[in-house]
């Protein structure tokens, strides 16, 4: 009787419609980064990776939404907390790990250090460290389409509330508006440029009212929530295909670790930590998904397996492919070789 009576109550448990129609996508890309990100974490503390390991923990539903609306011939200029973002935009894990471990066969050649990679043959753009000129190259890419006479295509150029207070980002924004390309600008406000508070970085109110000043349309979110991340950024998508004027939409966050692998984020007082922008997205998008009885606990599990042995994967390859050879390697940019991408 009692187990007649448990699979007739499991029989009548139906799964609810998700929030937004790519919602469980965008969170199986977000698991992958968060996943990966861990373990390059792991190997950095462990001295396998030189220079630095930038992760986007606290960010990856922002940068999701950034990657998966794009379509074939849009410009992506993800930057360095963004890897949800540009495996949703169809960047390869091997391609990640060639670049942080050094492998020559990765995207750049192990000559650019570990996080600069980009396809730019494929429109992701490689990112510059001085974030604020992404916009402007973003800028320059979408008029140079225009100007071949492409169709039906936008920018997608990500930055964070510091990267807003350089000279190049104004000069950007101003180029895009006064010659209306189709751009979306995605700001992610993790309320801290390095150690420096927004109260020391800014004096507007909101970072979304200069929007008006620049003649973009601006938009907020809390970027701890999936849903709103998707709906609000895949809106601006549209809104920048059809025509609109250039898009600006600020996400508020907290970044859940320091600058980079470097910092401990000690600055970072207890009292923030504890705001609703603090909480974690990925943990927010899980719940979510529990709440809602979206996935089964043991189909989650399965994710979590899966995204493991991909970056295992990854990570193995990367491991038994041989650095560039300084007295050996041909040094010339990239760019400017004919066969750049035939090597063997």
């Amino acid at each position: 009787m009692l187990q007649t009576a448990q699979r007739t109550a499991k029989s009548k448990t139906k799964k609810t419609a998700p929030p937004h129609e790519r919602f469980l996508e965008a969170f199986r890309w977000m698991l992958l980064a968060r996943t990966l990100e861990e373990k390059l974490v792991s190997l950095y503390r462990g001295g396998l990776i030189t220079g630095g390991v930038y992760i986007g923990k606290g960010q990856e539903a922002v940068s999701v939404a950034c990657g998966l609306f794009l379509q074939k011939g849009d410009i992506f200029a993800p930057l360095i907390r963004d890897q949800a973002g540009r495996s949703a935009f169809g960047e390869p894990l091997l391609d990640v790990t060639r670049t942080y471990l050094g492998s020559r066969q990765g995207p750049m050649r192990g000559r650019d250090g570990n996080i600069h990679r980009g396809h730019p043959r494929k429109n992701e753009l490689a990112m510059i460290s001085h974030l604020g000129a992404m916009i402007s190259v973003t800028v320059g890419a979408l008029m140079a389409k225009r100007f071949k006479g492409d169709k039906d295509f936008i920018g997608l150029a990500c930055i964070g509330e510091g990267g807003m207070q350089t000279g190049s980002f104004h000069e950007g924004m101003n180029i895009a508006a006064v010659e209306q390309v189709p751009l979306v600008v995605v700001a992610t406000n993790n309320h801290y440029a390095y150690s420096t508070p927004n109260d020391r970085e800014f004096a507007c109110h909101d970072l979304v009212d200069r929007a008006i000043g620049y003649g973009f349309e601006g938009y907020s979110l809390d970027g701890t929530d999936l849903t709103a991340c998707l709906d609000v950024i895949g809106s601006a998508v549209k809104r920048a295909r059809a025509g609109r004027p250039p898009q600006l939409v600020v996400a508020s966050v907290l970044r859940l670790s320091g600058h980079g692998e470097h910092d401990d984020a000690s600055y970072v007082p207890d009292e923030v930590k504890r705001q609703p922008f603090a909480r974690d997205c990925l943990k927010v998008a899980e719940k979510t998904i529990v709440d809602l009885n979206l996935l089964g606990a043991e189909t989650l599990a399965q994710w979590r397996k899966d995204a493991a042995a991909q970056v295992d994967e990854a990570i193995a390859t990367a491991q038994k492919e041989a650095p560039p050879e300084g007295d050996k390697e041909d040094w010339c940019a990239i760019s400017t070789r004919d066969l750049a991408d035939s090597f063997e």
